[in-house]
């Protein structure tokens, strides 16, 4: 009888696995781009208030462009602020779209705007003014609406308190400009006052 042939003992072994080696391989950028401060236009002032609403429109749609059609349609959401420049002191109203932070509103405080309540809403007010926000003053017709009526009238007091503020201020610069301008104006006299007795000073010598 044949021997068996003997089977190799078989035995267990883990399977260890390879292990990762980390990398440190460090890569340059192709182009570098230098750091760039972006400004706001807003660093020179201050926030008056600030109330986070939904603005409105009142106008022709691009479909309507020339038909005189008009409707209200949303602006945008986000924060509408009251903004002192701390130089001149001049105030302003802007508002910027949420997550874009696009200018949906820019225009000056015009003491001559009037807060009208929006018909069956008591916390939404309406107002006409020329907006700068595309660029351009265009005369467009707003209204804005506050999460509540206690907001909204707290809205409706500042802008008018702060209107009341402008209106002194522009009053102020006027007076200065009328003040200036006959400063000026008595200068001129002065001179032609002094040139004609040196004309005639010059007439007695002859």
């Amino acid at each position: 009888m044949a021997a068996e042939e003997e089977k190799p003992k078989e035995t267990a072994k883990a399977v260890e696995a390879p292990k990762e080696e980390e990398s440190t391989a460090t890569f340059e950028p192709v182009v570098k781009l230098e750091e760039v401060e972006v400004k706001s236009g807003e660093e020179e002032e201050e926030v008056v208030l600030c109330y986070r609403s939904k603005l409105f429109i009142f106008g022709e749609t691009l479909l309507d462009k020339g038909t005189g059609n008009k409707s209200w349609r949303e602006r945008g959401v986000g924060e509408v602020r009251i903004l002192r420049h701390r130089e001149h002191q001049r105030l302003r109203i802007l508002m910027r779209q949420e997550k874009t932070m696009k200018v949906i509103c820019n225009h000056a405080l015009d003491p001559r705007i009037k807060l009208e309540p929006n018909v069956g809403s008591d916390r939404s007010w309406v107002w006409s003014a020329f907006d700068f926000a595309e660029g351009d003053l265009v005369e467009t017709v707003f209204a804005l609406r506050f999460a509540d009526s206690e907001i909204a009238s707290e809205f409706k007091t500042k802008f008018e308190e702060s209107q009341k503020e402008m209106e002194t201020l522009l009053a102020g610069e006027d007076k200065a400009d009328e003040d200036g301008a006959a400063d000026e104006a008595a200068e001129a006299l002065a001179g032609l006052d002094t040139k004609d007795k040196e004309e005639e000073g010059e007439k007695s010598e002859e």
